[in-house]
């Protein structure tokens, strides 16, 4: 006999206690799974198809819970639905438009028609908003359906609704309870992955942020066009929101706390600050919001710690994200940490036959294709054979990534601080190389008109820099990085090369494809250490002319 026990308010109005007890008849129609996913984002999709491809019976949960503002969406988890899917195809649209406005005048000669996005009419901006809001929401449509079809094909067993443990479950043996059509629903699992990811954070404390602020999870479905917009955060959402925006031609203003980009590379993350300032994008320093208040003509007038008071359309919070664990009702036996993740072991094991993984796994990177390698490693482990599970440990280190603000910013290893902490500054050597990429040479792309101190200082400054850190005494090239354009792109090839032990001679020994921006890693000589130099005075973009 199972006896679950749930609160509920009794005639009285204090809180009482009802019990539900199953016979073992009743708990017969309970029938029981390998597996319980709970999340349909990108790692709980990959480890659910995974264990279902390995012969497990496997069922997925996953239903989105609200945005502050209201905001829901179809299957598929944050990364296609409000994260990388949307940005991506943002930020080439902000970077098409750039393109267009500012070098095709250069490049291609009749081009009167065409205006800077920052001289737009607004209308003109307006419906160009609405437009690109109805492309990227259609491709979302494209593939929450592809993901429904793939988890059928696939032999997972999709439901739409909210999961939890039910009371009295325990992290050995988990009842999972759901509501489906008005009907309260019970699974065994034997197994049970939890895969919820995070949601942005708004803060309570600051009166009005709750009520007026959007977030990410609002900002590319957004109805209308968002305006001048202030972007309370400098993490690398708050940097490639506010990024998007300039380039559409939206007047975009970033309230930063301290320094941008904290966890990253300094020197990179300062280069990107300086091209997004160039750009035109504003910045706030030292300050953060203390008051939001709705406007008599429906704007929204912001008060920050530093005495500024400045009005806006929109105020976007990218102030961190939260693990989702609210309403999951984990069992006694599991207790979240203080920043709400679970706290797993290498097996990503919280406890008993209860795993996390994604976001919601302490220590492990927030990034879609880390969720999405331990998940299909998770599965191969719990349920394929003892060959295939020896093979299946997740390597931690030199995992890339890339920050898509206007110059992208790409990098795998160590930062600079990183890498003097771990070795000592006497066997770190550091290899730069800055420039500007040959197409916006060409065009002599030049300063948004709010950057430009003088007449004298019209033009962009090197929109590329290139950095190795390497460990000197076994030349091991242990951090790669570089902003400039299709950051991304680049990164994803030389992070191969990190994996497989590069050294710097490697790197030298390897001609470049030219003229690309890449070449430059082929050709540093230039070292921190030296005090030459490391800015380019010509030559065709990252490479050598002769």
């Amino acid at each position: 006999m199972i006896t679950l026990v749930g609160g509920v308010q009794n005639a009285s109005g204090q809180a009482g206690l009802i019990a539900r007890t199953f016979s073992s008849a009743a708990n017969s129609d309970i029938r029981t799974v390998d597996l319980v996913v709970i999340g349909g984002g990108s790692g709980g999709m990959a480890a659910a198809k995974e264990a279902a491809g390995l012969g497990a019976q496997v069922v997925l949960f996953d239903k989105v819970k609200p945005s502050t503002q209201g905001t829901t969406w179809g299957l598929g988890g944050t990364c296609v639905n409000v994260g990388c899917v949307p940005k991506k195809i943002m930020h080439y649209a902000a970077n098409l438009a750039e393109s267009i406005h500012l070098d095709g005048p250069k490049l291609l000669g009749d081009t009167a028609t065409l205006k800077s996005p920052s001289q737009e009419d607004p209308e003109v901006l307006n419906r160009r908003w609405e437009t690109l809001v109805d492309s990227v929401q259609n491709h979302i449509g494209k593939l929450n359906f592809s993901y429904r079809v793939g988890l059928r094909s696939a032999k997972v067993e999709y439901i739409n609704a909210l999961a939890k443990f039910a009371p009295g479950s325990t992290a050995t043996d988990a009842l999972i309870e759901y509501e489906f059509k008005g009907e309260r629903k019970l699974i065994r699992a034997k197994n049970v992955l939890i895969a919820t990811g995070g949601r942005p954070v708004v803060p309570d404390n600051i009166p009005g942020a709750v009520e007026l602020a959007i977030t990410s999870d609002d900002l590319f479905s957004l109805q209308r066009a968002p305006g001048k917009t202030l972007v309370v955060g400098a993490s690398y959402i708050g940097l490639e929101c506010a990024g998007l925006l300039n380039g559409l031609g939206f007047d975009a203003t970033v309230a930063a706390r301290s320094v941008v980009l904290r966890s990253f590379d300094r020197q990179c993350a300062e280069k990107v600050q300086e091209l997004m300032k160039c750009q035109g994008v504003g910045f706030i320093m030292g300050a953060t919001p203390t008051e939001l208040k709705r406007t008599e003509d429906g704007r929204i007038q912001v008060a920050f710690s530093n005495g500024q008071t400045e009005v806006y359309d929109t105020v976007l919070f990218a102030t961190g994200r939260h693990p989702d664990t609210k309403g999951l009702q984990l069992p006694a036996e599991i207790e979240p940490l203080k920043n709400g993740k679970l706290p797993v072991d290498e097996e990503d094991c919280v406890r008993g036959s209860v795993y996390a993984i994604g976001d919601m796994a302490e220590g492990r990177p927030e990034l879609t294709p880390v969720a999405i390698k331990a998940g299909e490693l998770w599965a191969r482990r719990k349920f394929g054979d003892a060959a295939l599970a020896a093979q299946s440990k997740f390597n931690w280190d030199l995992i890339p990534t890339t920050v898509f603000t206007p110059a992208e910013y790409g990098c795998v290893g160590l930062s600079e601080e990183q890498a003097v902490k771990k070795y000592g500054e006497n066997d770190v050597e550091v290899y730069l190389w800055e420039w500007t990429t040959l197409e916006h040479a060409a065009s002599a792309r030049e300063k948004h008109p709010k950057a430009r101190a003088d007449q004298d200082d019209i033009y962009l400054p090197p929109t590329c820099l290139a950095k190795l850190v390497v460990h000197k005494p076994t030349d091991k090239v242990v951090g790669f990085h570089f902003v400039g354009p299709n950051a991304g792109e680049v990164t994803q090839g030389f992070a191969v090369a990190l994996r497989a032990g590069a050294t710097k001679k490697d790197f030298d020994s390897t001609i470049g494809i030219h003229p690309t921006d890449a070449e430059a890693f082929t050709t540093m000589t230039v070292t921190r250490r030296s005090g030459e130099s490391w800015i380019a005075a010509g030559g065709c973009g990252g490479g050598k002319c002769g």
